[in-house]
């Protein structure tokens, strides 16, 4: 199929982009990587009046990292994290984690972190990490620019707080120091499938107790997800000793999958993964998840001489 006709513009600075985004009669999308709003609009399940092209704007391509904060730019590709080095620290082991499940090589060379969390798709890797981590987004309107808190952003499939006439310029995502352990799976029926769910964690122990945890949660609700009853089921909680293969019965890591999968999510039935198969996945990637990052704090601080 071929999309309805629009315009098009391509803007030279953000004041240009914003001042088309306020045409507020005439229905507009942001083009930067493209990969979800092309497809849409072949589909014509969108047909947008006109479409505002960002690649030309200066300066939204690069990772700035501020104080205890990574700033990444609207036109930052995915591709980028492939290198764990693009982000000091934990954050850019994770981040380097959770990149190669998006798709394939081509789609992440030209998509966008930014360009999730303004599609806020249920299965998108990012929106989960940032909102397991409270990040920030940064949106820019004819009115100026304006701070979206993560936990606060996600209203439900593809719905944000973001309003139409506003441009993601940057979402910003905490950097975590180096006693964090992170880590990342994800499970799908095929490599270029979406994921059916997926798990990011990050976590601090100290002598054997566990201090911190975030979990969010991929697919397993209507927007993304952060596993608050579970996190919360596992500050105090006491490690036994590594080694016992992957953390099953009454280990702390189990119970949280279990109550991550029961009573945070509420998993929507696809056609290949009904809700008592989701929750059953989710309780083990929860768990298994958790066992690699604990293990990703261990062998960092075995390196350091360090090791709790």
């Amino acid at each position: 199929m071929k999309p309805a006709a629009f315009d098009y513009v391509l803007p030279s600075t953000i004041a240009e982009a914003v001042e088309a985004l306020g045409e507020g009669s005439r229905r507009t999308q942001v083009l930067a990587g493209g990969q979800s709003l092309l497809l849409e609009m072949h589909l014509a399940r969108i047909r947008p009046d006109l479409v505002v092209d960002i690649n030309r704007l200066a300066g939204l391509d690069r990772i700035d990292v501020n104080g205890n904060e990574a700033r990444v730019g609207a036109l930052v590709r995915h591709r980028t994290f492939e290198s764990a080095d693009a982000v000091p620290g934990p954050l850019g082991r994770l981040l380097s984690l959770a990149v190669v499940n998006i798709a394939h090589p081509p789609i992440r060379s030209r998509g966008t972190m930014a360009g999730s969390f303004a599609w806020a798709h249920p299965a998108s890797e990012w929106c989960a990490i940032g909102l397991a981590l409270d990040a920030t987004v940064e949106v820019t309107s004819r009115e100026g620019m304006r701070e979206l808190a993560v936990r606060d952003y996600f209203l439900g499939p593809y719905r944000t707080e973001r309003r139409a006439d506003e441009l993601i310029t940057a979402v910003r995502l905490p950097l975590l120091g180096e006693e964090y352990g992170v880590g990342f799976i994800e499970h799908r029926r095929t490599h270029f499938c979406f994921a059916q769910v997926a798990v990011a964690a990050a976590l601090t122990v100290h002598d054997g107790v566990v201090t911190y945890a975030r979990i969010g949660l991929v697919n397993s609700a209507d927007r993304p997800l952060r596993a608050r009853a579970a996190e919360r089921s596992l500050i105090g909680a006491e490690l036994p000793p590594p080694g016992s293969g992957h953390p099953r019965g009454d280990h702390p890591f189990a119970r949280a999958g279990q109550i991550a999968a029961h009573e945070d999510a509420a998993p929507v039935a696809e056609p290949y993964a009904d809700v008592a198969y989701k929750r059953q996945v989710l309780a083990v990637l929860v768990a298994r998840t958790l066992a690699d990052a604990d293990a990703d704090r261990r062998s960092r601080a075995a390196r350091t001489g360090e090791d709790r």
